[in-house]
C-alpha cells in the first residue's frame, strides 16, 4: 500500500536476489477500510517510495488505478471463513475481505512466479498463504 519502510525494502531485496524480474505494486486499497476508517489520511509517499525502489533496481513499479481494480458496479469479493475471524477482524471486519480480493486481483494481473510477504501481520500472512 506504499509508505515503504525497511521491512518492505528487505522483501524487495529478497526478490531482486532470487528472481529474474521484480515487480512492486503500490495500491492504497479502499476495500481494506471500513466507511469510518482512515482511508483518506493513509500516508501516500509515492515520490519517496519510487526513489527507494529505483535505487534498488526494481524492474517494474505497478501503480494500478482504483477504477481498474474496482470498476463501476464491482461486487465480487474473496472471503475466507475461519482464519479471518478474530484478532484484526474484530476491530476491522472488512479488512481481510479487502486484502484477499486485491491480492488475488494483483496476482491475476501480474501472474507472479514468486511473491514476498512480511509476517508483521501474521494473520494476514496466513490468509494470503492459504489463498495461494
Amino acid at each position: 500500500m506504499g509508505a515503504l519502510h525497511e521491512g518492505h525494502l528487505s522483501l524487495v531485496k529478497k526478490s531482486l536476489e532470487s528472481c529474474n524480474h521484480t515487480v512492486v505494486s503500490i495500491f492504497v486499497n479502499p476495500e481494506q477500510f471500513s466507511p469510518n476508517e482512515d482511508f483518506d489520511s493513509y500516508p501516500r509517499t509515492f515520490n519517496q517510495d519510487q526513489l527507494a525502489l529505483e535505487s534498488l533496481g526494481v524492474d517494474v513499479l505497478f501503480l494500478p488505478d482504483s477504477q481498474i481494480i474496482y470498476p463501476d458496479n464491482f461486487s465480487t469479493y474473496l472471503e475466507e471463513g475461519s482464519l479471518s475471524k478474530g484478532l484484526e477482524s474484530t476491530s476491522r471486519p472488512h479488512f481481510f475481505k479487502g486484502v484477499l480480493t486485491v491480492v488475488l486481483k494483483l496476482f491475476n494481473i501480474i501472474t507472479p512466479q514468486s511473491v514476498f510477504f512480511g509476517k508483521k501481520d501474521y494473520q494476514q500472512f496466513r490468509l494470503v498463504e492459504k489463498m495461494v
